[in-house]
Formats: structure tokens, sequence, C-alpha cells
């Protein structure tokens, strides 16, 4: 590690606002936004909708990230998704009639995030285990559930989207 870089999340100590038990997920939220930030840090808007190998675009990942934490979050609530969140749900990843530029899908991830991490603070951890029901079918979860596949669902798209821009970078540095 170099003397400018700090460990990961993890590793920088506990963070007090967050009840004991949840600071896993709070770990996981905030190092996946440091690290999405500086995987899209100077990536140009015109690769964004890209697929190389039929992988899913950049675009798809970040908007997928911040409808999933959207969604879970809601859940974990124990509230029915709205109008807004299905359609959300229905967009990502397609090219819309305005399209998104990087800095807007990267601040509404950001916000995301914000919003995830002040929701996850006022969960009463005597409640992680309550159940709660996912999607149309309100297949069976827990609070807590929700709440780690929120964390782990969003570390594997970053890991996706990493590859996926590292990919079209170096395709389009051989152009």
């Amino acid at each position: 590690m170099s003397e400018n870089q700090q460990p990961e999340v993890w590793l920088r100590g506990p963070l007090p606002e967050f009840p004991v038990l949840l600071q896993p997920i709070a770990f996981a939220l905030l190092q996946a936004q440091e690290d999405v930030n500086k995987i899209m840090l100077g990536f140009p808007d015109d690769l964004l909708y890209e697929r190389p190998g039929g992988t899913a675009s950049p675009a798809f990942h970040l908007q997928h990230l911040s409808g999933v934490l959207d969604r879970m979050f809601t859940y974990a609530e124990n509230l029915p998704l709205k109008e807004a969140q299905l359609n959300w749900l229905q967009s990502e990843g397609k090219i819309q009639e305005k399209p998104f530029w990087v800095e807007e899908l990267v601040a509404n991830f950001n916000q995301q995030i914000e919003t995830s991490l002040q929701k996850l603070q006022k969960i009463n951890a005597e409640t992680l285990t309550e159940p709660r029901g996912v999607g149309r079918k309100q297949l069976p979860s827990t609070v807590f559930g929700l709440l780690f596949h929120a964390a782990e669902h969003t570390q594997r798209h970053v890991g996706q989207l990493l590859v996926t821009v590292k990919v079209l970078t170096t395709q389009k540095k051989d152009r």
C-alpha cells in the first residue's frame, strides 16, 4: 500500500454511528462508493452503453447498483415498491430517450449510498430477524437478509463494473 492510500474501509476502525451488527454492511457500502468513484473517474460517456462480449454495460451496472439498494432497503422497511422504483427496474441498462451520462449515474449512485447509510443507521438491531417478503411473490427473507443481500450484491456488481470498464478502456486505447 502506498503512503497516500488508505486501507480498505473495514480496516479503518469502527463506525460508531452504526449498530455493531450492521457495521459490515456499512463497510461494504462505503467501500463500494469509493471503488465506483475511482473506477468511473475519467470514464468516457461514449462507452457507457457498450457491452463487450455481450456483458452488461457500465450504464447497467451503475443503474442496477442504485436500484437494488433502493429496492432492498424498501423491502427491509416492509414497504411495497413504488411505481417509480418499478420503472427504474425496467429501465436499467437501456438507452433512454435522453441517455444518462457517467457523471449523472455516479452522482445518483452516491446519493443512493448516502440514503441507504442513513436508513441503516436508524435500523433497530432487534428487528433484524423479522420476516420480510421480497418481490411480487413475497419470497421469504428477513431484515438482515435483505441488508446483507444489498451489501453483497452491490460488491458483486462493483467487481463486474471494474472488469467491464477495464476491458472497454483497454479496447479504446488499442484502436
